[in-house]
């Protein structure tokens, strides 16, 4: 039974649900209306064509939640939020698409690249944002770009495309009931507290990755096959600050693989991330107190996970010369797990009985419940 937030922040659990969103929003996004944007529905809700404009439509310094119901459709669009307590509910998770397709390469206007950060669909910088039933996605084609030859000028390099941004000022951060789409890097859960619940998310390589402290509760994580019989990518590349004690806790979920084709122990859990910055003393490296946590705490596996679980990935020092982070050095544990790619052995660390206590939901998200 698929449920939605009511403005008061509590569930709503039938299908009439979508009608009730509807009537009680503030702002309604309908792509085939044809009218002015902000001007009032029957209801009251002022109505717009796009997301974005909805949103510039919200005001600055709402104390409470502040609704846009989203009909279905198709919305190219880029859209960033800079405004605290917005709620976005879809009409239905499938047909309620949010979609844009920059790269990490892709030009901007002035010729210079978007680069990771700025490739995403939707981008959050700001608290208490709430995204419920509905499809975010990084249309880039990674899959043509990948199958063009070396040689043609049109190959992006860096084909990074990111669906969803949480960043800056962002905390408090809650999706429920999405589809987040994307192959290389699809969720940047960079900054504050984020709870993802009964959502599907799917990627290749590194595609959750970030410092913030996200949990991930009843929800299937699928890798895309890339065709390799060795290296179809990686789940996770954490970035977690060493003053954080959590980072990514992966509750009750599913580690899928995106066909039974997919090659065995062909995807690491994760890598732990150090991304450049800058140092004391004026110099740029890789950060040496990013010290990733990543815990799997009981989900199910599946057989395209690496027997050793994780990998290294590398970064480089004041020098420029190539350093690798390992797996033993980082934050990365798993408890409970079944499925066939679920073992144990020295290269997985797991939680010991003592310590299960401290991968809990409310631990991670730092005693704020997302469900109240």
């Amino acid at each position: 039974m698929k449920r939605y937030l009511q403005l008061d922040g509590s569930k709503l659990t039938s299908e009439s649900s979508t009608v009730q969103a509807a009537v009680y929003s503030n702002a309604i996004v309908d792509g085939t209306y044809t009218g002015t944007d902000g001007s009032a529905a029957a209801s009251g809700a002022k109505q717009y064509k796009t997301v974005q404009s909805a949103l510039d439509g919200a005001p600055a310094d709402s104390t409470k939640p502040y609704v846009i119901f989203i009909k279905n459709g198709r919305y190219y669009e880029k859209v960033t939020v800079e405004k605290p307590n917005i709620t976005l509910i879809g009409e239905s998770r499938e047909k309620t698409k949010i979609t844009f397709d920059l790269a990490a390469d892709s030009k901007k206007p002035d010729g210079k690249t978007y680069g990771t950060f700025d490739s995403a669909t939707l981008s959050v910088f700001a608290r208490n944002f709430t995204a419920d039933n509905m499809t975010i996605e990084n249309g880039f084609d990674y899959n043509a770009n990948a199958a063009k030859d070396a040689k043609d000028p049109t190959k992006m390099a860096n084909a990074q495309a990111v669906a969803l941004r949480t960043d800056k000022d962002s905390d408090h951060a809650v999706f429920n009931n999405l589809n987040l789409l994307g192959f290389q890097d699809t969720l940047y859960a960079q900054a504050g507290t984020q709870y993802y619940q009964n959502c599907y998310i799917a990627g290749n390589v590194d595609f959750i990755f970030g410092a913030g402290q996200a949990v991930f509760d009843d929800c299937d994580i699928v890798s895309l096959d890339r065709g390799s019989k060795s290296n179809n990518g990686y789940v996770t590349a954490a970035s977690t600050l060493l003053s954080n004690t959590y980072g990514f806790l992966f509750i009750d979920s599913r580690i899928k693989k995106e066909s039974p084709g997919m090659a065995d122990n062909t995807v690491a859990l994760g890598r732990p991330w150090h991304p450049t910055t800058n140092l004391p003393d004026g110099t740029r490296a890789a950060n040496p107190d990013a010290v990733a946590s990543v815990a799997y705490v009981n989900c199910y596996l599946d057989s395209h996970i690496r027997t050793g679980g994780w990998d290294p990935m590398s970064g480089k020092d004041k020098d420029g010369n190539v350093i690798w982070f390992y797996p033993k050095d980082s934050r990365f544990y798993e408890s409970g797990n079944t499925g066939p790619g679920a073992a144990s052995n020295e290269e997985r660390q797991a939680i010991s009985d003592a310590n299960a206590k401290d991968y809990t939901i409310a631990q991670v998200l730092g005693g704020w419940d997302p469900k109240k």
